[in-house]
């Protein structure tokens, strides 16, 4: 029996090879370097080149767009082995995501735990299909770090929910069609105890968003405000007051996707950029501190990712602690904020470039600045260095 499955993941690999070798676009294997070369979907998607829509609808009807999520919510029904083995192989190829979804990352992982069946068939589906972008109401402007203090109110009015608040930091708002929030449904409890998970449409009345901007002159964030909001009731998610179970799960799957974990994009190595920029000098970089700093870099890295999969076998047989994934976010996005640093010292002056040229699209500098939110958002360092110490390695308070 252990060699035929052998033999079937042998022959699935070489399929899968083939398959994506003849149905990638070139253009869909470069690195992503523009918001543009991401495809998010939505009620008013458009695709931003010929390319990238026949990526979508090839990995569409091939059911590989959630290859891991079952048949009949839209997905491949691919065993863990064998997306295992897609997910390589797509890294092996550089082939980016057909589409970018934190109904996929975050909200379809929540679904498939918590929701009732009805649910999962409406909403699994439109995820897989790429025809709803789903953005997270969690932050609130006096609730960050302390989530559960959220005060975002949602009042029983017999067959709707009527809500009142604001949400900040709502990522994509601005383009979304609908947002998963945390809402508060009890206040004469304490604080974890009174939270409810609830679906809104934001094309819905009383609905508003204001964008946010940063530093790097860019921003996905924006801020939420709702009026007197009427949501039926149909659209809560699990046990009434009981969403803070499920805000716990779904910030799990958050913080590997910000930390970069499971994803399938190929960052150029810096050793790589360093030489294409700088050349070298009998056969290595004349700096030699910097030279030391990308040779740590790098080793840091395929730590990192050995880690990873040791982690995901792990999981496998059933080991794996839920508080990992703070792990994965903290050292991920730190090791993100460290190669945007190295990138700028290989640029030298042209990496502080801030308007483009014909020359230089200036992303090297917007995306240093960049870097620094993914520290922040979804649990700031600080917060996930208290969570391991306390959950992992079982430190006292």
């Amino acid at each position: 029996m252990e060699t035929t499955t052998k033999v079937d993941l042998g022959n699935f690999r070489l399929e899968t090879r083939a398959w994506l070798e003849e149905n990638c676009p070139m253009s869909a294997r470069e690195p992503v370097k523009r918001s543009s070369d991401m495809y998010w979907g939505g009620r008013n998607a458009k695709f931003t080149s010929k390319d990238q829509k026949i990526w979508f609808e090839k990995m569409l009807e091939k059911k590989w767009i959630v290859p891991y999520w079952e048949k009949k919510y839209g997905g491949g029904g691919l065993s863990p082995e064998e997306n295992n083995i897609l997910t390589q192989e797509m890294a092996r190829l550089g082939c980016r995501k057909p589409l970018f979804s934190f109904g996929i990352a975050m909200l379809g992982p929540a679904l498939l735990k918590f929701a009732s069946e009805e649910q999962k068939l409406n909403y699994l589906p439109e995820i897989v299909e790429g025809k709803i972008w789903w953005c997270q109401g969690y932050s609130e402007p006096s609730a960050g770090s302390d989530l559960a203090g959220l005060q975002m109110k949602a009042e029983d009015k017999g067959d709707h929910y009527l809500i009142n608040g604001s949400k900040v930091w709502t990522s994509y708002a601005d383009n979304a069609d609908w947002i998963f929030c945390l809402v508060r449904t009890n206040t004469d409890v304490p604080k974890h105890n009174g939270i409810s998970f609830i679906l809104i449409d934001m094309s819905t009345q009383g609905v508003s968003v204001r964008p946010i901007k940063l530093i790097s002159g860019k921003s996905p964030f924006c801020e939420t405000f709702f009026d007197n909001v009427k949501v039926p009731k149909s659209n809560l998610v699990g046990t009434l007051n009981d969403g803070w179970t499920i805000a716990k799960y779904l910030l799990t799957h958050e913080r590997q996707m910000i930390g970069g974990v499971g994803g399938t994009e190929i960052k150029k190595e810096i050793s790589k950029i360093a030489i294409d920029q700088l050349g070298l000098s009998s056969g290595q970089l004349n700096d030699s501190f910097l030279r030391t700093q990308i040779a740590k870099f790098e080793m840091d890295e395929n730590i990192f990712e050995l880690t990873i999969q040791r982690i995901v076998d792990e999981d496998k047989s059933g080991k794996q602690a839920a508080a990992l994934s703070s792990f994965f976010k903290y050292y991920g996005t730190e090791l993100n904020v460290k190669r945007e640093e190295l990138l700028i010292q290989i640029g030298g002056n042209d990496a502080l470039l801030w308007v483009p040229n014909e020359n230089n699209d200036a992303n090297v500098a917007r995306k240093f600045c960049r870097s620094k939110g993914n520290t922040i958002e979804g649990g700031t360092s600080e917060i996930q260095l208290n969570i391991i110490a306390k959950r992992v390695l079982n430190l006292p308070s």
